[in-house]
């Protein structure tokens, strides 16, 4: 049987990793949520949103025997997949975004001096 301590633990994790992963500040997952939760998929944004509700009605010891743990812990599993899968952050996914600039912009200059060369 899980207990609500769990339950919250999972909700806690979801937004350490929304923070952490995306950059969504807020205190607790709800308000993450509705700060920056458009920028996870549908999906995902929907399993986030029962893991919130989850851990809310957790709260109340009634409520929380009636609760689908098989459904709450299926959310929390998709949450974190998707949210873990996001580790491209650092100084790796600077010095990729930077080079790919870089590239972009010698591609353009090129092109550029091609169009100009063949004009003359």
């Amino acid at each position: 049987m899980m207990s609500a301590i769990s339950v919250q633990q999972m909700a806690e994790r979801v937004a350490a990793l929304m923070e952490s992963r995306l950059g969504i500040k807020g205190v607790g997952l709800e308000a993450k949520l509705n700060k920056g939760g458009w920028r996870l998929p549908r999906r995902v944004r929907r399993a986030a949103r029962a893991l919130a509700e989850a851990a809310e009605r957790a709260k109340n010891p009634k409520l929380l025997v009636q609760m689908d743990i098989e459904r709450v812990a299926a959310d929390y599993d998709l949450c974190c997949r998707h949210l873990g899968a996001r580790g491209k952050s650092g100084f790796g996914a600077l010095m990729l975004r930077l080079a790919a600039t870089l590239a972009l912009g010698l591609l353009v200059v090129s092109l550029i001096w091609l169009l100009f060369l063949r004009g003359t």
